[in-house]
Formats: structure tokens, sequence, C-alpha cells
């Protein structure tokens, strides 16, 4: 989820590493042929802080609700849908995560092409309709719950996500990363409130139909708010009809940034298993019920400083150099779950997780666009990586789910799960590192 760079930003060949930020590739999927040398960027500004400002409302909405699905999990196991096993209601989450990525393809060609405005409003409208719909479905009506939050609201997240986070790259360039990170940071802000507001209105006396509306009337206002102050500045790839094709057939015969997108499907893959499953873990080992409220939210606050702490250290020491670590920590990490069956280990491992999941999650994207030879294949090769990360993303929880409780009166059997993420999240870490060394030699240097 970057911006869109430009002519100055990307020389071919040239590592990420100087001057990008972890997010600075993912915010632009079709990227424009380079624009002149002369080009300015005004790196602030009333309008282009009130873009970063739209932005950073945009993933509060969209990638703070994904984040705190762990809330609506344990809520449905226990109440809303408790005939259904913990994989059945994961396919909701999983499914709303996978348009979320997934859409960054096709809408980053309407980006590209002039319609920033239309996605953003038409996304905001599909979101919003779904989210009251949610708001309206019956108990033990499984079709309702999953058309409205992992179908219809994961389409309006995918449709607004990637352009709210590429339209800030219009107005930095050397001020980039801080503006990123700012956007960024509205998903695990939204993701920390979400969790800690839904919980109590769901448990308390506002319940579940009033909660959902509650958290609605706040997307409501954050994403129109948004539509107003956010505006483009350069010129689509609609007025520039002299941008250079992009070459495909090199970029899918491509074997070290296949080895790079295939390592980090499988990372997400497992990645996203605590996230879903932590206050469902914390309230079965008979942790108390006020703390357990609050796992969640300690792994979002801790995200927070994982996706902009190694973000910056990127852009010094390369994207690869220090996601691969983040990686493989990610994956042991679910082994120090097993043992995190009080209040002290499991702030523990919500803090430690957090915080190297979000520095995985927030450094992905520039170390894709490393590959790139031509600053038109950009948004192409994070278009494509996307879409892959969309099925791992939709089938790894349901896994896990299936995984963890067989039936929906059986027990629940927590190893299971927790060696399966681990496995593919480090399995994924080992690719990773295979494509580091393919681009090290075609690069010859290390900081990559």
């Amino acid at each position: 989820m970057a911006a869109t760079p430009t002519s100055d930003d990307f020389k071919p060949e040239q590592s990420l590493s100087q001057g990008k930020s972890s997010y600075d590739a993912m915010a632009a999927p079709a990227p424009e042929a380079p624009a002149p040398a002369a080009l300015e960027f005004p790196e602030g500004g009333r309008q282009a802080w009130l873009t970063v400002f739209g932005g950073f409302l945009v993933l509060f909405c969209t990638f703070g609700t994904v984040q705190s699905f762990g809330v609506y999990q344990d809520y449905y196991s226990r109440i809303l849908l408790s005939e259904r096993t913990a994989s059945d209601i994961s396919w909701i989450g999983s499914m709303q995560t996978f348009f979320l990525f997934a859409g960054g393809l096709p809408t980053g060609k309407l980006f590209d092409d002039g319609y920033f405005h239309h996605c953003l409003a038409f996304g905001s409208l599909i979101y919003l309709f779904s989210i009251f719909m949610l708001s309206l479905v019956q108990p033990h009506q499984y079709y309702q719950v999953f058309l409205a939050q992992g179908v219809g609201m994961g389409i309006g997240m995918g449709i607004i996500m990637l352009p709210a986070l590429s339209v800030t790259s219009h107005y930095f360039r050397r001020r980039r990363s801080i503006a990123i990170g700012v956007v960024i940071a509205g998903s695990s802000t939204g993701a920390v409130v979400y969790s800690i507001l839904l919980n109590n209105l769901f448990n308390g006396k506002v319940g579940f139909p009033w909660g959902v509306r509650t958290a609605a009337f706040i997307d409501l206002a954050f994403l129109l708010t948004a539509n107003l102050v956010m505006k483009t500045r350069l010129p689509s790839r609609r007025e520039r009809p002299n941008a250079k094709p992009v070459d495909i057939r090199a970029i899918l015969s491509d074997g070290g940034y296949w080895l790079c997108v295939v390592g980090a499907a499988l990372a997400f893959w497992g990645l996203f298993v605590p996230f879903f499953y932590l206050q469902v873990f914390a309230e079965l080992h008979g942790l108390p019920k006020t703390f357990a409220f609050y796992a969640i939210p300690i792994m979002n606050a801790s995200s927070l400083f994982g996706r902009t702490i190694p973000n910056f250290l990127g852009d010094y020491f390369g994207p690869f150099n220090i996601m691969i670590p983040c990686t493989i920590i990610s994956g042991g990490l679910m082994y120090l779950l097993f043992t995190a069956t009080g209040v002290a280990g499991t702030v523990v491992f919500a803090i430690l997780y957090g915080f190297f999941s979000g520095g995985f999650i927030s450094i992905i994207t520039p170390a894709v666009v490393s590959y790139s030879r031509d600053l038109n294949e950009i948004g192409t090769r994070i278009g494509i990586a996307c879409f892959v990360i969309g099925f791992a993303l939709l089938t790894g929880t349901p896994i896990a789910g299936a995984l963890v409780q067989q039936n929906h009166n059986g027990p629940y059997i927590w190893w299971r799960p927790l060696v399966f993420a681990s496995i593919v999240v480090l399995a994924g870490a080992v690719c990773l590192i295979a494509s580091r060394q393919i681009l090290s030699k075609r690069k010859s240097t290390h900081v990559l």
C-alpha cells in the first residue's frame, strides 16, 4: 500500500532502501511513466496534511475493523452464531480480509486512470450500507452475517483503501515516510479503539445491534470527512497517453520476484491467527473477562509501533534486511503462546507479537517493489502480490479454526493451529531469504 513514486524517487536496479518508506510503494497501484525531473512536491501545506488526515481516517475504518475481528470471533462463537464452529466463523473475517487486499488489483488501475473520488465515494457507500445491514442480522443466521460483513464490508474496504494510501504520494517525496506513517497509523489506532468499544458494547447493556450501529456512525462521520478533504494533485494516466506499457511477461517470468510473493503469502497465511483467536484463547484459559477484552487492543497498540519503527529502519538498512528478522521472530513467537496462560504471559505475547508482525506487514511491499526494473512496473507488481496474498488471508484463519475445533461442541486443541501458523510463517521466511539472495546478486549490494 504505497505511495506512487516519481522518476526522482526510483532508479532501475537500485535498492528501495535509499529513500523509500515501508509503505512508500504500496499506495500506487499502476504507476505512470516517469514524471519530469523538475516535478516538485509541496512536502506539506494545508491540503497535503488534510489528505494525509483523510487517509488516516480511511485506514482507521477499514484495516482497523479487520484487525479487531477477534472481538466478533469471540462474540459469534459464544452468542450470535454459537452453533457454528470456529472455522465457520473465521470464514467471515477471512473473506473480509481477502477483499481488502484483492481489491487493490482493479482499484489500482482505476486510481491511476483518474477515478480516485469515484472509488472513494462508491466504496464508502458499499461499506456503510453493509455495516448497517450487519446491525440488522438475526441470531443464528450465518448467511446474513457472511454477506453483510464478509462480502459487503470487504468489497467496500477493498475499493477505498488502496486509493486512500496512494493519493498521499501526490504531495510528498522527501517527507513521504512521515506522511505514509501517519496514514498507516490509522489502522492500528482504529483496531485499538474498535476492539475496546465493541467489546464493552456487545457485552454490556447496549448489545450487538446498537454496538455495530455505533461503529457504523463513527465510520459514517470519518468516511464523509475523508471524502470531503482528500484531493489528488498529479495528472492521471489518462492525461498521459504516452505512458510506457508494462512488460507483463518479464514480471511473470521473474523467479526472484515470485519467491518474494510466495514467501509473503506463506507468512500472511499464518500471521493473522493470533489476531483472530487471542481473545478466545485468553477467555478459555480462565483469564478474567475484563482482561481478555483488552488482549487484542494491547496487541494492536504494539502493532502501531511495529508499523512505524521498522518502516524507518528499512529506509537505511533495506526492507529485506528488516523484514526477514521480523518474519522469523513472528513465527517463533507462536510457540510463546503455549505458555501465555496467565495475564503476564498474555501481555508479553501481545506486545511482542504485535510489534514484530506489524514490522513484517509494513515492509513487505517495498520488498516486493525492489524487483521493479522500471517505474511503470511498480503498481503492477504490487497489485499481483496483493491479489496472491489475498488468497492466503482467505484460507489461513479458517484452516486454523478447523484445526483448533473440529465441531461446535468439541474442545479447543490449541497446539494444532499454532504449529500450523508457525510453520507457514517460517516457511515464508525461508522463501524471503532465498529471494533476497537472488536480488543481492542482481543488484550487487547487501543493502536490500
